[in-house]
């Protein structure tokens, strides 16, 4: 397979010219002939602007070599209208977003090699609030691929993310093994990787520590013609987020069906395993295996209260789909908020298992506990205070906790029942193991 050699083409890589034209010249050169490897070679930074993938085009960056997004908007010629940044929904106020490293319907592509691709987000920082920065809307995505086929990232490291670091959208028969990313964990909207109304998707071995949600299933408005999100497997992942780990939803019009996690750890985040439904998408076909998970309450920048578990279904604006067979199995916890199984009415949530999951509730962060978080529900309360329950369901169908434990590592005031279950439908709770927090007070298991 042939080899462009970025610096063949004119590439500085002295870290302060605009190497996009070389880089692009590269790439446009290797498809041209048929396919082969861009080079990035090691030993230098090279800063560019937009540079888009082709065909039978994979992008090498080499051990030793920093691929860094430029800190000038201008040099940002990729760019698009996404709902990511204005409440889900493209209005007629939205920015067009940035992207670094793009594809348009490209087929047989790659990104590859240990060399470091720099998202740039520390450029693109208004100010700090002390827990969250706050960033101006227009900043670059690092990798946003769109309608792409057999799509391989493996082996790189990605650095610093203005935006969603990896998004895919419209892409089918994806492997995604062995990254890094390391985010600000104060950079908001700075996710690890966004499928999109993507398919046929493995993601393995991979090390994510961000501010935003490290792995995000999604369907997003802005690409209807790219149908569902579905037959995604995930594993092998290690995961820390000052939002949450692994969601599936909240951007999903469209549905999400056939997804499995599992093998993964989850440390130090503000949620855990969340099925996230707050738009018209449906649900199905959702299993969490094998993990360990720790989970801990962090400021209310933040979406999630720190719950290991949590399962929703509450409009994000007017319309909300059904989520049902959702399963975590063999599922280790230590959180300072028990699991979150609610919906917004009858009907909307139906088909939960809980089978093997041990949830240890300690505190010890400073934060309040004794709330839940429901964000994003517009007309409603989001976050509301409530005493803390190992397992918290509201209002759902067809929920099994199968040979589940409920441990008090303290006796936290607000900590009370091991299971509290209101208005639900066919519930079913066969080897519990666990009693209230204060069993003077509470009962172990509280049904209204």
């Amino acid at each position: 397979m042939a080899t462009y050699d970025i610096t063949d083409f004119g590439a500085a890589g002295d870290g302060t010219t605009n190497d996009a034209k070389a880089i692009q010249a590269a790439i446009d050169a290797c498809t041209a002939a048929g396919g082969g490897t861009v080079l990035v070679p090691a030993g230098r930074i090279y800063k560019t602007g937009s540079i888009v993938l082709k065909d039978n085009v994979e992008l090498h960056v080499e051990r030793g070599a920093t691929l860094a997004g430029s800190e000038n908007p201008a040099d940002y010629t990729e760019r698009f209208i996404v709902s990511a940044l204005s409440s889900g929904e493209v209005k007629e106020t939205t920015e067009h977003a940035l992207i670094l490293i793009a594809s348009h319907e490209a087929h047989d592509i790659a990104i590859t090699g240990a060399g470091v691709i720099d998202g740039a987000g520390r450029h693109f920082i208004e100010e700090d609030l002390g827990y969250i920065y706050k960033c101006p809307n227009s900043r670059p995505f690092t990798v946003f691929l769109i309608g792409g086929k057999r799509v391989t990232i493996r082996d790189t490291r990605f650095t610093d993310p203005a935006l969603w670091c990896l998004r895919l959208t419209g892409c089918e028969d994806v492997l995604i093994t062995g990254i890094t990313i390391d985010s600000d964990l104060k950079h908001p909207n700075a996710d690890g990787i966004d499928l999109d109304r993507s398919k046929r998707v493995r993601i393995s071995d991979c090390e994510i520590s961000c501010a935003d949600d490290a792995i995000s299933l999604k369907t997003c408005e802005e690409f209807p013609q790219y149908g569902t999100t579905e037959d995604v497997v995930i594993t092998n992942c290690t995961l820390q987020t000052t939002s949450s780990a692994v969601v599936v939803g909240v951007d999903a019009v469209a549905d999400i069906r056939n997804v499995v996690v599992s093998n993964c750890v989850i440390r130090s985040s503000h949620r855990g395993l969340s099925v996230n439904l707050g738009q018209e998408g449906n649900f199905e076909n959702i299993l969490f295996s094998d993990c360990v998970v720790e989970t801990r309450i962090f400021d209310s920048s933040w979406w999630g209260r720190g719950e290991p578990i949590y399962v929703s279904a509450f409009p994000w604006h007017d319309k909300v789909g059904k989520l049902r067979n959702v399963r975590f199995r063999n599922i280790l916890a230590r959180s300072e908020n028990g699991a979150y199984i609610a919906g917004q009415r009858p009907g909307l949530v139906s088909g939960v298992v809980l089978d093997g999951v041990r949830i240890e509730l300690d505190r010890w962060s400073r934060w309040p506990g004794g709330e839940y978080d429901r964000r994003p529900f517009e007309s409603g309360t989001g976050i509301y205070a409530h005493p803390t329950s190992g397992i918290h369901i509201d209002t759902a169908s067809d929920v099994t906790i199968r040979d589940c434990e409920i441990v008090w590592a303290t006796r936290a005031g607000n900590f009370s029942h091991a299971v509290e279950a209101i208005s639900v439908d066919g519930l079913v709770i066969e080897g519990l193991r666990g009693e209230a927090a204060h069993p003077e007070k509470y009962e172990a298991v509280h049904r209204h």
